[in-house]
């Protein structure tokens, strides 16, 4: 075993604990004006093991920034133009505070306690000035009171026992056991008296006796819902479905006093997301999925006018699928952030006028932006918009669009919008210091044959620092396998798979798209429907060999493979079947499905598995698919070394998969060593854990191909 391993710490070069120290902005949030946005900012220090929480005020336009550091971290979010609101739990409280901002010069005043809330799990707040209303998401018991949950809390932790006892699924989801309470949409008035904002004591839990609960888990927040000044709109999962089982989410409509419930969805369809409303309040959207059970099927943009009672899809024709959605200050287009050709762009619709029925239509999208990643898109006056881009060589930055007017009165005109007439401007430089010097591949896109009919496959190759085509030298190459498996690699900074962090410890990076994955169109994507360990395995492999055909400068005899979860998956089927040609020297396996078939009992959303492999585990036809691809049956042909990765909070594929593959391996006697996090779930978070998990890749890699 080596044991004289060091990462690669390099001046031009971007380690580990390199990215791992980086500002990590979230997306901006811009007043009402338009002139000043705050960006939420976690900073990791390996100097005290912790993560520093801080928000920055920019000015817009100007570019000028001002820090605010939040010790005990929190939410923040603006009450109007020059006042933040700022909640903190502190000492087992959860309270409200404000923070008065100034701009000549940029800068704050001391917070002011406003209040205290009854519950410390308050969290995805929106506030509308007009209706002076705070909603927010919060954990509450069956009865739907906020002001019992203390109470209720204290008994159930001392009820003498740890015992958990379901009739029905979930009993666990993502990384947590489901316990008595869920969630639920919160409302209470908060309004500026005088000088002096006062939070009130009225709490309204608008999805009380409904047995409805929003944001939807695990990962709802307050993209799950919106508010107007008198009605909150939000998706939750369908309460007479078996919650693993169906994907289910109906849309509805409620007062702010709890009253008058409208279920807005035709209640045949699938998942919902991203609910909002017109700033003009008489239209709502939302994205949709056609199929109940199926997570990755394509997102349309549906509208439903509330005061002709009318519902209609405006991206029928429209292959792609977007993540996100908001209307213009006009209501008069829709912005749709979405995935592209592995970029992550935002698109303008024109909102079309209401048919007399409900209907589908489809209106022409217009791409505004076309590189990098995009998040958190929000217009603002002037024909403006701000979103934070990221990519394959920066965090998320902080960018303004301009120009927008123009492009909004040529769509509404029936013209092709002249999205040159926009301007991007970049605001904010958070990473530009710690970036600085490393010598970044932007990463090259690569096209080629794959299993596909009438379309390429796509890929990107990340060269290490100092790599140069046509020169007599030999470096050692990675495939780095996404999971999803309806993912895809995007032109998108990660603090988990960064391909420049394998690029930068002198490994050339493929990180191929292959049939499943996601932004190359629907077709695209459902590909690997009953077919893990085909068509898709193919398209690396074809590839590969192009990738190694096209860069002669990759020495063949080092070469390796990674991958997590779908990734994961792939690692065990490739180290299975030989036969295929890869000819890696070492796998890394980061909690990947070892028995396909048996996932489908063990996962917690059975929904996935039964729509995968076209059937219950036990379903004839779904069963013969799922053992046709399982790599447990290959094990007799296993020899490639491989460091398999698991964590024990990793409810998505259990432990017991990593574990099994472990000792599978050291029966056989393959070189091999088990990473096992008890902490985390199916993502390593943790940072110490992070640099960590990189340590014991780049030192299992360079044992089999010595790059050190």
């Amino acid at each position: 075993m080596a044991t004289d391993f060091n990462l690669s710490h390099g001046a031009n070069a971007l380690s580990p604990q390199d990215m791992l120290t980086l500002p990590q902005p979230g997306v901006p949030l811009p007043n009402d004006i338009g002139d000043l946005a705050i960006v939420p900012i976690s900073t990791h220090s390996f100097q005290d093991r912790k993560t520093h929480k801080s928000l920055s005020v920019i000015a817009l336009g100007g570019g000028n920034t001002y820090d605010i550091p939040l010790p005990d971290g929190g939410d923040a979010f603006w009450l109007d133009s020059r006042t933040i609101a700022h909640v903190v739990t502190k000492d087992g409280t959860q309270s409200l505070y404000t923070i008065p901002i100034s701009t000549s010069p940029l800068s704050s005043d001391p917070s002011s306690h406003v209040g205290s809330f009854p519950i410390t799990t308050a969290s995805a707040f929106r506030y509308s000035p007009s209706a002076q209303r705070l909603v927010f998401s919060a954990y509450v018991y069956p009865d739907g009171l906020v002001e019992t949950v203390k109470e209720q809390d204290t008994a159930y932790e001392n009820r003498g026992n740890s015992g958990l006892v379901y009739d029905e699924t979930f009993e666990r989801q993502w990384d947590t056991w489901v316990g008595p309470k869920s969630k639920a949409l919160i409302g209470v008035s908060l309004a500026k008296v005088g000088a002096k904002w006062v939070l009130g004591e009225t709490y309204v839990n608008v999805l009380k006796g409904t047995g409805l609960s929003s944001p939807v888990e695990p990962f709802g927040e307050a993209n799950d819902y919106d508010i107007s000044q008198s009605h909150v709109i939000f998706t939750a999962k369908d309460p007479q479905l078996p919650k693993a089982v169906h994907t289910r989410q109906n849309i509805y409509l409620v007062a702010h006093d709890g009253k008058g419930l409208r279920q807005l969805t035709s209640g045949v369809q699938g998942a919902t997301h991203s609910p909002v409303f017109s700033p003009s309040g008489d239209k709502v959207a939302w994205l949709e999925l056609a199929l109940d059970g199926y997570e990755s099927d394509r997102a349309k943009v549906v509208i439903y006018d509330l005061k002709e009672n009318v519902r209609f899809t405006i991206t029928e024709d429209w292959d792609r699928s977007p993540d996100s959605i908001i209307f213009s200050p006009s209501s008069t287009l829709i912005y749709a952030t979405t995935g592209d050709h592995a970029r992550i762009k935002v698109f303008a619709l024109a909102v079309p006028p209401t048919p007399p029925s409900n209907t589908t239509l489809t209106t022409q999208p217009t791409a505004l932006t076309s590189s990098g990643s995009i998040s958190g898109f929000r217009p603002i006056p002037g024909g403006r918009a701000t979103f934070a881009l990221s990519s394959l060589t920066s965090p998320n930055e902080v960018y303004e669009l301009s120009g927008l007017d123009g492009a909004e009165r040529d769509l509404l005109a029936g013209r092709k919008a002249d999205v040159k007439a926009t301007t991007i401007t970049r605001i904010t430089s958070f990473s530009s210091a710690g970036l600085q010097g490393k010598d970044l591949s932007p990463g090259k896109d690569f096209w080629f044959k794959g299993t596909a009919e009438g379309q390429d496959t796509h890929g990107y190759v990340i060269t290490p620092p100092g790599f140069e085509r046509g020169v007599n030298r030999k470096w050692p190459a990675v495939l780095l396998i996404h999971g999803g498996p309806e993912s895809a690699w995007f032109d998108q900074w990660s603090t988990r798979w960064n391909p420049n962090v394998f690029a930068s410890q002198g490994y050339v990076v493929v990180a191929i798209n292959p049939t499943g994955s996601t932004s190359f169109g629907q077709k695209f994507t459902d590909g690997i429907n009953k077919n893990w360990g085909g068509r898709p395995v193919q398209d690396l492999l074809m590839g590969w060999k192009y990738i190694l055909q096209e860069y002669p400068e990759i020495d063949q005899s080092r070469t390796v493979a990674a991958g997590a979860s779908y990734g994961g998956y792939v690692i065990n089927w490739i180290q299975g079947n030989p036969e295929l040609g890869f000819g890696f020297k070492a796998l890394v396996c980061h909690d990947g499905v070892f028995d396909t078939t048996y996932n489908g009992y063990a996962t917690d959303e059975l929904f996935f598995f039964n729509h995968e492999w076209g059937g219950r585990p036990w379903d004839p036809a779904a069963f013969e698919a799922s053992w046709k691809y399982n790599p447990a049956y290959t094990v007799a042909k296993w020899s490639t070394p491989q460091l398999t990765i698991h964590s024990s909070k990793d409810y998505r594929i259990p432990e017991s998969d990593g574990i099994a593959v472990f000792h599978a391996l050291q029966q056989l006697g393959v070189p091999s060593r088990l990473l096992i996090f008890p902490d985390e779930n199916h993502l390593v978070l943790n940072a110490g854990n992070s640099l960590k998990w990189h340590y014991e890749v780049f030192r299992w890699f360079d044992q089999f191909i010595r790059l050190s």
